[in-house]
């Protein structure tokens, strides 16, 4: 891997003003922050980000563990958005900013003054990106989204679990997080457009289309084949044998989804008459018999603990992993070497681990040049004092209760 060479990540200079809170909009900004633009991160005077208590437990002082896992790289400023005095900071902020991010539902930044027609009127340059549950039209544009109710609406929820059981949410948000990698894709892009034209653009995603995009596979054989997706726990239709399988000691993902590597896991795990079994020898008849296909490859590979199955099949050529606990996969040697784990001081809570970014640069690095800002509104004076606020005009910002930190 290249070692990094720059002392500046590849948006230093970018400023980001963000309204977002939760998940899909900080987790957004924490992308545009790793890699080096320097991100506002405005927060509501009541309490801040919804998600600074999440995870919060026992005596645990606040933000807790979302929080931290999605805000470093941000300078905070609180502000009180509800009032015009407050609203005209935001506007001053805005006029010297290159991107605006919001995930508000459709119509609240429209009601404060500050929608993408109110903002690109004082600076037309600016990239302005709104990241909704259900878009932005159509019958549902005003309904609370969260990410469960997503993966409800959108028919993942639908399709996970075990064939005969009850729905089974994705543990991790997904819908959350794939709205902000698409909204990312979709800012660093008009970003680029604004280097040809000069001018921004409304840069607009939801949670609901970033999941059905991600599903587009299982929509295509929907469409195409008649084909309506169904429960199979950790197995799928890319191919058979494809999902988790018994060992004497725990299990095993075995990937052999097509004739070749169907060929090589029957040899790997010494149960080669199944390769001329008139149900399994090609895929199209693997398909048709799935559940008999699914019993007899765990038979086979219940013969053998998790690691000598796994040694055979990858000596094979068989694609196959362990399935990994957190502890397990926490100190991992491959996360190790790549060096996706890294530690970070963070005031009042000493030194903590975090996931680093999975981009990695030569010439531009990402970085962790600021920890979460731990106390809401942390920088609200070096922030007001960047736009052009003198000393005596912030002190009066906060003694009329419009700012804080």
């Amino acid at each position: 891997m290249p070692e990094d060479t720059a002392e500046g990540g590849a948006l230093t200079g970018l400023v980001v003003v963000d309204f977002t809170r939760v998940v899909s909009g900080p987790y957004a900004t924490q992308i545009l922050g790793d890699l080096g633009a320097d991100i506002i991160k405005v927060e509501r005077i009541e309490g801040g980000d919804d998600a600074r208590p999440y995870g919060v437990t026992g005596d645990n002082a606040m933000p807790g563990p979302t929080f931290i896992a999605l805000n470093r790289n941000k300078r905070s400023i609180a502000l009180d958005l509800k009032r015009p005095e407050g609203r005209d900071i935001v506007t001053r902020l805005l006029r010297s900013a290159d991107v605006a991010i919001h995930n508000f539902r459709p119509g609240v930044m429209k009601r404060l003054g500050i929608d993408y027609e109110s903002v690109s009127h004082e600076n037309p340059r600016i990239v302005y990106c709104e990241i909704t549950g259900y878009g932005d039209v159509g019958p549902q544009r005003e309904t609370a989204a969260n990410d469960l109710a997503i993966q409800s609406y959108s028919g993942l929820l639908g399709i996970t679990g075990e064939a005969h059981g009850a729905p089974v949410r994705v543990p991790t948000p997904v819908a959350d997080i794939t709205a902000g990698l698409y909204a990312t894709i979709g800012i660093l892009a008009a970003l680029q457009h604004r280097e040809k034209s000069g001018r921004g653009q409304l840069v607009e995603t939801n949670m609901l289309e970033g999941q059905i995009n991600m599903m587009s596979y299982m929509f295509v054989d929907y469409w195409m084949n008649g084909v309506i997706p169904q429960r199979m726990g950790t197995g799928n239709r890319m191919g058979l044998p494809n999902q988790a399988f018994p060992t004497s000691d725990g299990w095993v993902c075995i990937v052999a989804s097509n004739d070749r590597r169907w060929i090589s896991c029957c040899k790997a795990l010494e149960c080669v008459e199944l390769l001329t079994d008139p149900r399994f020898d090609t895929l199209v008849h693997r398909y048709q018999h799935r559940e008999e296909l699914v019993e007899v490859v765990s038979a086979a590979s219940r013969k053998y603990t998790t690691e000598e199955c796994l040694r055979r099949l990858r000596e094979g050529g068989v694609p196959c992993s362990p399935v990994n606990l957190m502890p397990t996969i926490a100190a991992d040697e491959q996360l190790a070497a790549l060096g996706t784990i890294v530690s970070m001081e963070v005031p009042g809570r000493g030194t903590v681990k975090v996931v680093r970014s999975p981009l990695h640069m030569s010439a531009t690095p990402v970085s962790e040049r600021l920890s979460p800002p731990v106390m809401m509104g942390a920088q609200t004076d070096e922030i007001l004092a960047g736009v052009g606020y003198t000393a005596e005009e912030i002190m009066a910002l906060r003694a009329d209760g419009l700012v804080a930190g």
